[in-house]
């Protein structure tokens, strides 16, 4: 494994699993790789998630790990709350953001509005 970690936003896991070979390349030897329980959230939510995308997805998920929300995890709400407020973000946004930066991980997306952030690492597919 490289020392790559990388973080999924809901775009990239629907990618994945309708089987991106780009984004499985890049995904292949990485040292870590999580979603934050935001995308988790988006992905089960979808009004048109049938049983069997329910199933394939909660297979994904023993692959990777999924970064929840924590009462006491004061370093990663303070950053959410900044993220929110310098870019004006939708608070789901803010909190994928804050996470990848916590967790020092590059965010893997297709959404341009990422782009502007400097203090994170984005990586467009």
């Amino acid at each position: 494994m490289n020392g790559n970690k990388y973080l999924l936003d809901t775009n990239a896991v629907v990618a994945l699993l309708k089987g991106d070979n780009k984004l499985q390349n890049l995904l292949q030897n990485a040292k870590w790789i999580g979603i934050s329980i935001i995308t988790q959230l988006e992905i089960l939510s979808f009004p048109n998630l049938t049983e069997s995308d329910k199933l394939l997805f909660q297979s994904f998920l023993k692959r990777l790990d999924v970064i929840g929300l924590e009462v006491n995890a004061e370093k990663l709400i303070d950053s959410i709350v900044n993220f929110r407020k310098i870019y004006r973000m939708k608070l789901p946004d803010a909190i994928i953001t804050a996470t990848a930066k916590e967790h020092e991980s590059a965010l893997i997306t297709r959404d341009e509005r990422f782009n502007s952030i400097k203090e994170i690492k984005v990586i467009s597919f």
